[in-house]
């Protein structure tokens, strides 16, 4: 009897436990049509993946430790839809991979994570960096993701949140070769959002990883009718200096509907002249709740030296020659589950 009562017990402890933590399948399907002008192999149309957003499958979790600690968790694999084929290089787990402790204090993650910068760019471009509109096309986003990182991500605070993060380079040739530090600052209240944000990558020669440093101050306002988006950046390192201005305005079409345009310069502030303009217009409509159409239309006038290209949120794009102009458009669908 007693032993009876004892797993009963047990069981009720488990069932607890178990109903404290949870794990999550996702992933989002994204191909589309598009029609390159001005590349290398000169106009082509093709099949297109990932254009609004990267096509991934992932796992993420949470679990209850008690005294006001989660543990944490999450990985996710890119892949491309026209082939199946891995993206990221092959990694299986190439878009996210980490582990780490959340609290009252914030949250701590170790692994493969997204680097600040890049998630205030997203965040303030109105093509959240895809279509053949993203800010990416001409600004730096650093390395996007950062191996062997630890990032904390403080509690909201009236609106105000921070990021910092560390990668260790890892490197035989000594502890700062390839080091990334990024941190930034973002302020959301009401219809403001304001981002600061910076990373410096140190050179890797062993990878051919050329040094940069990158300074992101933006911010969007919601005017109810439509949000104006604007950033400037600073970008210098292996010999380039760039100052990157964007301007932008998304407007809500009826229930389903947004409406989105943009405008960038990259001014090369030396005298290579690799910089350019690039002028974007797009359209997304909601299906359903998991289910959008999209369309869109960038172009790219380069500088005499510039090989700057209109790419998307990760099929790309190809190379114009020097000089040379580049666009692109571009129909598809998106599907999240």
């Amino acid at each position: 009897m007693k032993k009876s009562i004892a797993l009963a017990i047990l069981a009720s402890f488990a069932g607890a436990a178990s109903a404290q933590s949870s794990v999550t399948v996702y992933g989002l399907l994204d191909a589309g049509i598009t029609s390159e002008i001005g590349g290398a192999a000169g106009s082509i149309v093709k099949l297109a993946t990932g254009v609004q957003s990267g096509n991934r499958l992932g796992f993420k979790g949470t679990e209850d430790l008690g005294i006001g600690l989660k543990a944490n968790f999450q990985i996710e694999n890119g892949f491309n839809a026209d082939t199946g084929t891995a993206r990221q290089g092959g990694a299986l787990f190439g878009r996210q991979a980490y582990v780490g402790l959340s609290g009252n204090f914030g949250a701590v993650n170790l692994g493969r994570q997204y680097d600040p910068l890049f998630v205030a760019l997203d965040t303030i471009d109105p093509f959240g960096t895809g279509l053949t509109g993203a800010s990416t096309n001409l600004m730096s986003a650093g390395n996007v993701r950062t191996n062997n990182a630890i990032k904390y991500t403080s509690k909201n605070l009236s609106g105000f949140t921070a990021d910092v993060l560390y990668g260790a380079g890892e490197s035989a040739n000594g502890a700062s070769v390839g080091r990334t530090i990024g941190f930034s600052g973002t302020y959301a209240n009401g219809p403001v959002l304001v981002a600061v944000a910076y990373d410096k990558v140190n050179a890797n020669v062993a990878v051919a990883q050329p040094e940069l440093k990158l300074v992101l101050v933006g911010a969007t306002y919601n005017f109810g009718v439509a949000m104006a988006h604007a950033a400037y950046e600073t970008e210098k390192g292996n010999g380039n200096d760039f100052r990157d201005y964007l301007l932008g305005v998304s407007v809500p079409v009826g229930a389903a509907g947004s409406l989105m345009a943009s405008y960038i310069n990259k001014d090369d502030r030396t005298n290579k002249q690799t910089g350019g303009k690039q002028l974007a217009i797009g359209y997304t409509y909601a299906l359903s709740k998991r289910t959008n159409a999209y369309t869109s239309y960038g172009h790219i006038k380069n500088d005499a030296a510039g090989t700057n290209f209109v790419g998307d949120a990760s099929s790309g794009g190809s190379a114009p020659a020097a000089g040379k102009n580049s666009g692109a458009l571009t129909v598809g669908i998106r599907h999240k589950f």
